[in-house]
């Protein structure tokens, strides 16, 4: 085998390859320094502007936005060429950077919000995609690598810019510290990314834009609905979002341009249940939108401790994948059920222990909440890495490529209908009403209790993803 098959670390990081990756990278760490730079930070916005009804919209509007930029990326790059379509999504991510600092009400701010997310997907997809245009094929491996590892070094820059500006009571100022990054971007994009536009003879890419907006409206009807406390409104949105999801499946299991593969709209395939695994996993971990909330509330944490004491789920995430890769089928099979139920104990403890103030008194600093912490995302690492490449292997023929883009869809659309349905469940257990500390305790119990039922149904339905294993 030839030294040169695969390139080196090396010959990715020097050079011309060091700055292209940079920038590639750069896309990825833009948008996810500032997921955690803002769930570190809004306990001190809503105390600041109002709008506590609508903390998980912060959420949802951000990540269903994410799924409309994601999905605009590929037709983006063959129209406008890859360095004109990353400055279009710095300036959507900058322009609504700039409104959220502004931002005089919780409404502004998720107008911001939602421009941020548009930009932000829009980067993410940009960043993925340009790894095939950008490197050989020999460096495609390892610029993924380096353009994913960017969400580990968000986990600890993010609340760190966050935790410290809200800590001083300039939160206002964790917006603006995002768009020096994103200049710096600009300039290494213009300088280094100088892709020729779409040629004549290319074909024009397709975007299913119809089914992706109707994932959206399905989040949206959801979310719309959390704002009652009323639980027949509550229980109308849900069916409602899910009769939207279930019309959406229809329409694309009829369609030629797909946006999921053949078998996916059945838990009793290996496609559909290791999708349904994905989705369920994802569904458990956004409960780490409230965490920094009673975290402060409750534990009396600073905002700086707070978004690192959450950052243990991602911690724990990262752990259980290390754990989990190159195992024997065997094993994995096995993790593939552990690692489900490991989450749901986990959320299960936190339900128990998150509402309990008296950790964080007399001197106990809460350190029982670390372990539970850390399971909801070591769960979700023992099975996550080798649920993705079973995907990969359990596609049609001549649909590996959808399978693998529809992963981004699914994980993107389960946050968001996640952040959604969180906020139903806090507001109608008395986040809002009766607030406060008693308020945010009675949110913690139902939160995570219910949310618990996600990684666990996982495992139970986890059946046909374990048997792909064995073929």
């Amino acid at each position: 085998m030839s030294k040169n098959t695969e390139g080196s670390w090396s010959e990715l990081l020097r050079g011309g390859n060091g700055l292209r990756s940079l920038a590639l990278a750069g896309g990825v760490a833009v948008h996810a320094v500032n997921v955690y730079i803002v769930t570190t930070i809004l306990p001190s916005v809503v105390r600041d502007i109002g709008g506590l009804e609508y903390y998980a919209w912060n959420t949802t509007l951000f990540v269903v936005a994410s799924i409309l930029g994601s999905a605009l990326s590929p037709p983006a790059i063959q129209r406008l060429g890859l360095r004109r379509a990353f400055l279009a999504a710095l300036a959507v991510f900058a322009a609504g950077t700039v409104v959220c600092a502004l931002a005089p009400g919780m409404p502004t701010l998720l107008a911001g919000r939602s421009a941020q997310g548009l930009g932000g997907g829009f980067l993410l997809g940009l960043s993925y995609s340009a790894v095939r245009t950008v490197f050989d094929e020999r460096l495609w491996s390892r610029a993924m690598v380096l353009v994913s590892s960017m969400w580990g070094v968000a986990t600890l820059a993010g609340p760190a810019i966050g935790g410290i500006l809200a800590e001083t009571g300039h939160w206002r100022l964790a917006f603006w510290s995002v768009l020096p990054i994103a200049a710096v971007l600009a300039l290494l994009v213009i300088t280094q990314l100088a892709a020729p536009g779409r040629q004549a003879g290319d074909q024009r890419l397709r975007t299913p834009a119809s089914r992706i907006l109707m994932l959206a409206l399905a989040v949206l009807a959801v979310s719309t609905a959390s704002l009652s406390s009323s639980l027949a409104w509550n229980a109308l949105g849900i069916a409602a979002g899910l009769g939207i999801t279930a019309l959406m499946a229809r329409l694309d299991s009829r369609s030629s341009l797909r946006l999921f593969p053949s078998g996916s709209y059945t838990a009793r395939s290996a496609l559909g249940s290791l999708y349904a695994c994905i989705c369920l996993l994802s569904i458990g971990v956004t409960t780490e939108i409230y965490m920094p909330y009673f975290l402060q509330l409750i534990h009396l944490k600073s905002p700086l401790a707070a978004g690192y004491w959450t950052a243990l789920l991602s911690a724990g995430w990262t752990t259980g994948s290390f754990i989990s890769s190159g195992r024997s089928p065997a094993l994995v099979n096995r993790l593939i059920v552990a690692g489900p139920l490991v989450s749901a104990v986990s959320l299960a403890l936190l339900a128990i222990a998150m509402p309990w103030a008296a950790l964080s008194q007399e001197g106990r600093e809460g350190y029982w909440l670390m372990p539970p912490l850390i399971g909801v995302g070591l769960g979700v690492g023992l099975c996550w890495p080798n649920l993705l490449t079973r995907v990969f292997k359990s596609a049609p023929k001549g649909q590996e490529n959808i399978a693998s883009a529809a992963i981004t869809t699914l994980q993107l659309y389960a946050m968001a209908m996640g952040a959604a349905l969180a906020g139903m469940v806090a507001n109608a257990a008395g986040f809002t009403d009766p607030g406060g500390v008693e308020g945010a305790r009675q949110a913690a119990l139902a939160l995570f209790a219910v949310f618990a039922c996600a990684p666990g149904l996982a495992a139970f339905i986890s059946g046909p993803a374990r048997r792909a294993g064995q073929a």
